[in-house]
């Protein structure tokens, strides 16, 4: 005798639609998505046989068993196929829009959206079929039953619907799962390609709280309720009673096992992904996203990291580009502070450094050459002052720049950092003339000026132009002390404001005071002893 839903028996239609034209992996997994509740529908068939085995069929009169086994092959013979046609057809109507969508051929928005939406609904549907068939089988039995001739025990009307219900909340609650858990690794890649599967209108996706109440039902309180029947059922049989619930408890095990493996999936391993992602994004791969496609609340939890983890690339991205305008540690500082901000007073050391006689070169070279050899100048140079002492440069000035020293990090040994950046442009500037030599191009020369003092340091400009930079007297100085260094034949000038702040392990030799532009008095520099 055999007592099996819709969806146990759309195996032999699967089998003759796989020949007809399923050759392809979009058929290969609409047939397992087809075929995914079969193995709960089949437990749940053996738990009815088996409870009516042992405990309809004894009560029942020879004629009565006879009705009983027709109405078992009618139902199987007619409605059982209509319902697996129903389940079949349900699946296969998300062929076409599958089949469009992987071979980039145009679809309509409603029939997208349908499509969506019954991928979704699909474990509902799945539900909604095998449930309806098996609760069907109560009022039908019953009612065959009742015209046979004889009267019934009391005892079917208790046993007889126990053995559909304890069967359907099995097979529906685990076949549930499958669906569910074959449809979103299957189908939801191919019809979410440029959607989230959570903002889906017109959708019923199992929240993570009834989730857990679908496994308690297939896990535990159909397997304890049916051992509570036997309780209280009226039977006879000791013996059939101990067999029946050593049965009833070993498929509550492996069922408990089954449903927790396919809720460990449908939530475990999201979160997983959610840990494995975020390790990756702490260790600075801002490439990492989270690829679950989820209905449920996890669905727009994927959705909100991958929106933030996006939106620290863009601003690592942001910050990288803007740093290679106005340097790391001035976007830094802007990124850091409020962009409007006005600025603020603190000491620091600027130095000027320029290419002398380079305008005269410019105009006997090329363009192509000029900008070559300024980079190839500035690039050593940027190198020095910002990745080996700490410093920014903060204005590239046609053949020169500015950089300052001790901004935002309140370093003492500023003026220290400075000098010796400066000591070692010239020895850059010696290995860059060498292989300017080689090339036969002539050899650059620079001259380079230091000042120690306040400053304004923050971004400047009208509400539509910024530019973080510093200004004040201090500027003004470390300028004119680079025009210096043209008088006076030395290559790195510095202002007394400088010399007093460097630590004793500088040797320093003082110059004849010298007047410059803007200021009241002559400034007292000082050259470095090499």
């Amino acid at each position: 005798m055999r007592i099996e839903p819709a969806i146990a028996q759309s195996e032999s239609l699967t089998a003759i639609a796989s020949q007809a034209a399923w050759y392809n992996p979009l058929g290969r997994r609409l047939a397992l998505v087809i075929g995914a509740p079969t193995l709960a529908q089949l437990i749940g068939s053996a738990f009815n046989i088996w409870y009516n085995f042992t405990y309809v069929r004894p009560v029942l009169s020879a004629e009565q068993l006879s009705v009983f086994l027709g109405t078992v092959a009618v139902f199987n013979a007619v409605v059982y196929p209509v319902g697996a046609a129903w389940w079949i057809w349900t699946v296969l109507v998300l062929h076409r829009p599958c089949h469009k969508l992987l071979h980039n051929q145009p679809i309509s928005a409603d029939r997208l959206l349908k499509a969506r939406q019954r991928v979704i609904n699909l474990p509902w549907w799945g539900m909604a079929i095998s449930g309806s068939l098996w609760l069907f089988c109560i009022p039908v039995f019953l009612l065959t039953l009742s015209l046979a001739p004889g009267t019934l025990n009391p005892r079917l009307w208790f046993d007889l619907p126990i053995s559909f219900i304890v069967a359907t909340l099995i097979a529906t609650t685990h076949g549930f799962f499958s669906i569910e858990l074959l449809t979103q690794q299957l189908l939801y890649p191919i019809l979410f390609q440029d959607a989230h599967p959570a903002q889906t209108p017109g959708t019923f996706p199992l929240n993570l709280r009834w989730r857990w109440v679908f496994l308690a039902f297939c896990g535990s309180i159909c397997p304890i309720a049916s051992l509570l029947l036997l309780v209280v059922a009226p039977h006879t049989c000791e013996q059939k009673d101990a067999w029946f619930a050593i049965a009833v408890g070993t498929l509550g095990i492996l069922f408990s096992l089954t449903s927790a493996w396919m809720v460990s999936q449908l939530v475990i391993e999201p979160i997983k992904e959610l840990q494995r992602v975020a390790t990756e994004v702490a260790n600075g791969n801002l490439d990492a996203r989270i690829t679950s496609l989820r209905a449920d609340e996890f669905g727009p939890l994927i959705d909100e990291i991958n929106y933030l983890i996006a939106e620290l690339q863009e601003k690592q991205q942001l910050r990288e580009t803007f740093g290679q305008h106005v340097g790391e540690q001035a976007a830094s500082q802007i990124l850091q502070r409020d962009p409007n901000l006005g600025g603020i007073e603190q000491e620091l050391t600027v130095v000027f450094a320029d290419l002398r006689n380079f305008t005269r070169r410019c105009s006997t070279e090329s363009p192509q050459n000029i900008v070559t050899l300024l980079n190839l100048f500035l690039t050593e140079m940027v190198e020095i002052v910002e990745q080996r002492h700490g410093g920014m440069v903060n204005k590239f000035l046609g053949d020169g720049f500015m950089a300052l020293f001790g901004v935002g990090e309140n370093l003492s040994d500023h003026a220290a950092q400075a000098v010796t950046a400066a000591q070692e442009m010239l020895v850059s500037l010696k290995g860059i003339n060498r292989q300017l030599e080689q090339q036969g191009v002539a050899p650059l020369a620079m001259g380079i000026g230091i000042h120690t003092g306040i400053a304004v340091v923050g971004s400047i400009g009208s509400s539509r132009r910024l530019e973080y930079t510093a200004i004040g007297n201090t500027i003004n100085i470390a300028s004119r002390v680079e025009s210096l260094t043209k008088e006076v034949g030395e290559p790195i000038l510095m202002t007394d404001a400088t010399q007093q702040a460097l630590p004793n392990s500088f040797v320093t030799e003082a110059l004849p005071p010298h007047p410059v532009k803007g200021q009241p008095k002559p400034l007292n520099i000082y050259r470095v002893k090499r």
